[in-house]
């Protein structure tokens, strides 16, 4: 194809000289050989027929006198038609056809050396959209879930103001804190809304995929960006569809934003898809010569552009090997770790221990690698709310299908035991033994034990534990299973805080039994306290001399505002969902709960349950007990 091109560019230079002397020259209307008598018809053997007499004679037309010219009489199949450009008419003076300018014609050195992709914007062949207007998608609403699925209302942002909106988005840079948190902006941003007043819509979408990216929900991200028709990319929310195609390591899903999209991007990794893309689309050898360029004139690292040979080698015949080497490569990217994972490619351990969240979440919702493969992420991704309570029965049944035996094989066991065990005893043996030791975060596991948690019949044998047990169960918001331990727990424990906020239409809480919770409170600086105290003010289950009283002793002022609380306040006083929960992500950011303070979950809290999302006001106020 480039030597095509190549050859259509000589044609064009060496044309000039010929397109200038047919100027003036008059049109010959007439193919080829039909401006002479054409030649006899040779004899035919076998009989003939009398000629057809005519019924009538048509007259022939009045002669036409011959357009004066001057210059050379044309030659049969020479090109006389003008081209605009050349006479003035179309198109700036050296310049043919749409204004392609022959003076700035590269040199033939110069087209060998380009890619495909350059070649085709250069002489015009890029691919464009033609969608027929009848199955063209209205920018008008973006999102993937509508109201009567469990999305938020459709114009709860449309007379919102932009630059506030924009700020919210813009502003949560990385995850929350809160498991439930999570759960509810990942409701938020893929809701089918319309855009703020003022606000274009593909930057709206834009915005909502780079936060979906950014907390590790990189399919739900691909999933938004996939409601929108690829010809109304921003290159904002082309950027972003790539994060997520390649946070998902599905390279190909990206190749309608990357051939089609609106982008300026000449970066490695954007011209590595590119190739791929090529190598997809029947241009195998085209593409090879692209990645090979990449990989020896060092724009891409040479394990990128291997990883992307080895992608695009299995296109067409498949048939040529590509090794992977990972010898110097100090650094794990996001481009490795899903084309490694795409292509079967293993990834060295120095290189995967330690690495950031990023990859958790990632590799825990990987499709292709196996359930053994998926497990170190799995707590991780499952305490940031990325994989439900389901998915990670789901994913230890698989162990239980795939393995038969080493420590992946007995937890697998341990988690039937906890479902079918003996007698309720063996089954809370099993769902203590799949907590661990204590060391670490454990919320994870108490996520996997949630429905576990829930067969337990509430009993005085299991009291002592009665916290985990509960904060398993709303875990995974089972809050009316939660709520049956009531007569067993407590009162001052820890389930018995959990219950008190967690229960739906729970009474008010005695000072008394708040006291109880504070004399046994062991938590670092009292934070389990302070966000009991701050839960119960928000959902309004204590008193204000019982919320202030106690807020002293812990530290805990409520009155305190900032622009960022007049702001949820505001937004909850004109009952906007979407609002509140923007506002809620962007005051709950942080990888720990040490980065959250009692009175932005008094505020959060409030918020949502003013606006009617009270049971995950509820369940948040619970979580960060649990776990402060």
């Amino acid at each position: 194809m480039r030597r095509a091109l190549a050859f259509t560019a000589g044609l064009l230079l060496a044309g000039g000289s010929t397109l200038g002397l047919a100027q003036g020259q008059p049109e010959n209307l007439l193919p080829p050989g039909l401006d002479d008598p054409a030649p006899s018809a040779p004899p035919t053997a076998g009989p003939t027929r009398a000629p057809r007499q005519p019924t009538a004679q048509t007259p022939p037309p009045a002669p036409t006198a011959a357009p004066a010219h001057s210059g050379p009489a044309s030659r049969p199949g020479e090109v006389v038609q003008p081209l605009p450009g050349l006479d003035g008419s179309g198109g700036p003076e050296g310049t043919i056809g749409s204004g392609i300018d022959l003076s700035r014609l590269p040199t033939l050195e110069q087209l060998e050396a380009m890619s495909t992709d350059e070649l085709d914007t250069l002489f015009g062949l890029k691919p464009t959209v033609d969608i027929p207007p009848s199955a063209q998608r209205s920018m008008e609403r973006v999102g993937v879930f509508d109201p009567q699925e469990g999305g938020l209302p459709v114009f709860s942002l449309a007379n919102q103001p932009a630059a506030l909106v924009r700020a919210a988005l813009a502003g949560t840079k990385g995850p929350v804190v809160s498991r439930w948190g999570h759960i509810l902006l990942r409701r938020a941003l893929v809701s089918r809304l319309a855009a703020p007043a003022g606000m274009d819509p593909a930057e709206f979408a834009a915005l909502r995929a780079g936060l979906l990216n950014r907390i590790g929900e990189f399919a739900a991200a691909r999933a938004l960006t996939q409601d929108v028709d690829t010809a109304n990319y921003s290159p904002a929310l082309s950027d972003a569809a790539l994060a997520a195609y390649v946070g998902t390591a599905d390279i190909l899903g990206a190749c309608p934003a990357v051939r089609l999209g609106r982008t300026d991007r000449t970066d490695g990794e954007w011209r590595m898809i590119a190739a791929i893309c090529n190598a997809y689309s029947g241009e195998e050898i085209a593409a090879g010569n692209d990645l090979r360029r990449l990989l020896n004139r060092g724009d891409a690292p040479a394990i990128d552009a291997r990883l992307a040979q080895r992608y695009a080698g299995a296109a067409g015949s498949g048939r040529r090997a590509v090794t992977i080497e990972w010898k110097g490569v100090s650094q794990l990217t996001p481009w490795r770790f899903a084309v490694a994972n795409a292509v079967g490619a293993s990834i060295p351990d120095t290189l995967i221990s330690g690495a950031p969240p990023y990859y958790a979440m990632a590799g825990a919702t990987a499709p292709m690698l196996t359930a053994a493969q998926r497990l170190p992420w799995a707590d991780a991704a499952a305490r940031r709310g990325v994989l439900s309570a389901g998915a990670m029965v789901d994913l230890y049944s698989q162990l239980f299908e795939d393995v038969d035996e080493g420590p992946l094989a007995d937890a697998a066991r341990t988690l039937r035991a906890a479902y079918v065990g003996a007698d309720a005893g063996a089954r809370f043996n099993a769902v203590r033994t799949l907590w661990g030791d204590g060391t670490g975060d454990p919320y994870g596991k108490w996520v996997l034990t949630a429905f576990a948690a829930a067969r337990l019949d509430p009993s005085d044998a299991f009291a002592a534990e009665s916290g985990p047990l509960i904060g398993s169960m709303l875990a995974a918001g089972l809050d009316r299973d939660a709520a049956r331990w009531a007569p067993v727990v407590p009162v001052g424990s820890l389930g018995w805080a959990l219950i008190a906020l967690s229960r739906p239409n729970g009474p008010a809480v005695s000072g008394g039994s708040l006291g109880d919770f504070l004399g046994a409170d062991e938590s670092a600086g009292k934070r389990k306290s302070a966000m009991l105290v701050a839960g119960l003010a928000a959902l309004g289950r204590a008193t204000d001399g019982t919320v202030s009283g106690y807020g002293e002793d812990v530290g805990v002022d409520l009155t305190r505002s900032s622009r960022w609380t007049q702001a949820i306040d505001g937004a909850a006083a004109g009952r906007n969902q979407a609002l509140v929960v923007l506002l809620a992500g962007l005051g709950m950011q942080g990888e720990s709960w040490d980065r959250m303070t009692a009175l932005h979950l008094f505020h959060i809290v409030r918020a949502l349950n003013h606006v009617g999302l009270g049971a995950e006001a509820r369940m948040i106020a619970a979580e960060a007990v649990a776990r402060a």
